[in-house]
């Protein structure tokens, strides 16, 4: 179903009920973690939860800032935050700021600014009626550009990876191996002049496809095998294992964030496009989760890849291809995992095996030593010295 129809399907007026047999591609409310804003402010919601709980993960430094919780660029919501942000961003004018509308995909409507006369119109109080009447659609997240990307070539990237939850509560959810980058087509240059040079910036295909340089056999992607090979002759085997691992953790981190507020309809599971973004200090940043990843193919090898997911998606979410049953407990046996592999399992977690399950899996461990804290009666990671 697309991202429309599933909100009919379970909106109030529609009524419409699920028989046990329908199985369907999205949770009611996914939009609490595809939303831009939604995201950030569920983040943010669960980072001060955590620090209320006295949660090891969210230890601060002397700044203030979070240590294992920032991964999230600094974001504000426009209009409503717009005072919060003027304020930020006069701490260093200096600073390059990305626009988004809050609702949309593929790099539309996404600019950048480092001067605040670039969005005066947002200026207006947002307490004041001209604000009321808009629709949510003309709202804006704006967040702190990361103009120190890694580059590759002298090209920036991010990494597309696809993300599997079969279930919320307990959380359930599952990693593809098969990954790409997105290459941008133009060198990258922090100079403003080239603010609005969307194909230096920006790495969504809907865009790159349209530059000149952009190589239609290849279609400007790598795999993240050939990311990881690099990586580690390059910068070192355990410098890549450390970031694959912080990847996998900030992933883990985000669904659990939105976790306690995501309807956890027994007929739902979810393949969620997760955009990340490399700093040259291999740090990763999550940029912002797909609720629709496109599935159309745009190279041979984006055709193979695609044709995998989704016959490995389906395979986890049906399994052995018979009629589904929305009762099943959906823990597939390892054989039909195909290129997937169990990112989190909570009741896993919960359980005894919760330790073994980790070491079982060098190199991608939830937590640098799969250690584990009793905190406030629930099993929680600790967090990464």
């Amino acid at each position: 179903m697309s991202v429309q129809t599933i909100r009919n399907v379970f909106s109030v007026e529609t009524g419409y009920r699920l028989s046990d047999d329908q199985i369907v591609n999205h949770f009611p409310n996914h939009y609490e973690l595809t939303r831009k804003d939604l995201m950030v402010k569920n983040i943010k919601r669960y980072r001060k939860e955590l620090e209320k709980e006295g949660s090891p993960l969210a230890e601060k430094d002397e700044n203030g800032k979070y240590l294992y919780l920032d991964f999230v660029p600094v974001t504000y919501m426009l209009p409503a935050d717009y005072n919060l942000f003027v304020e930020e961003f006069r701490k260093s004018p200096s600073s390059t700021w990305i626009m988004k509308p809050c609702g949309k995909a593929q790099g539309k409507g996404i600019f950048l600014i480092n001067k605040l006369s670039q969005i005066k119109k947002w200026s207006r109080d947002s307490k004041t009626s001209s604000f009321v009447s808009q629709s949510t659609k003309e709202a804006y997240v704006i967040s702190l550009y990361i103009n120190n990307p890694l580059l590759i070539g002298g090209r920036k990237f991010d990494l597309r990876l696809y993300v599997l939850v079969s279930t919320y509560r307990p959380l359930r959810c599952y990693m593809y191996k098969l990954g790409f980058c997105r290459f941008c087509t133009v060198k990258y240059t922090p100079s403003t002049s080239e603010l609005d040079n969307m194909f230096v910036h920006l790495t969504n295909v809907a865009i790159q496809k349209h530059g000149e340089d952009y190589n239609h056999i290849h279609g400007g992607k790598w795999t993240v095998n050939n990311l990881r090979l690099y990586l580690e002759s390059t910068r070192g085997k355990e410098v890549t294992s450390k970031l694959f691992d912080e990847i996998h953790w900030i992933i883990v981190q985000s669904l659990k964030a939105v976790a306690p507020v995501m309807n956890n309809d027994k007929h739902c599971f979810e393949c969620y496009g997760y955009d990340i973004i490399i700093d040259d200090k291999l740090k990763p940043w999550l940029i912002e989760v797909n609720a629709s990843p496109s599935l159309t193919s745009s190279t041979a090898n984006d055709r193979i890849l695609k044709y995998n997911l989704i016959n490995d998606t389906l395979n986890i979410a049906v399994p052995n291809g018979e009629i589904p049953d929305c009762k099943w407990n959906k823990s597939p046996p390892k054989e039909v995992l195909g290129n997937y592999e169990i990112l989190y399992d909570e009741e896993l977690a919960q359980g005894d095996g919760a330790d073994r399950e980790l070491r079982s899996r060098p190199g991608q461990s939830l937590g640098p030593k799969g250690g584990r804290s009793r905190d406030s009666g629930r099993t929680v990671l600790t967090t990464w010295k």
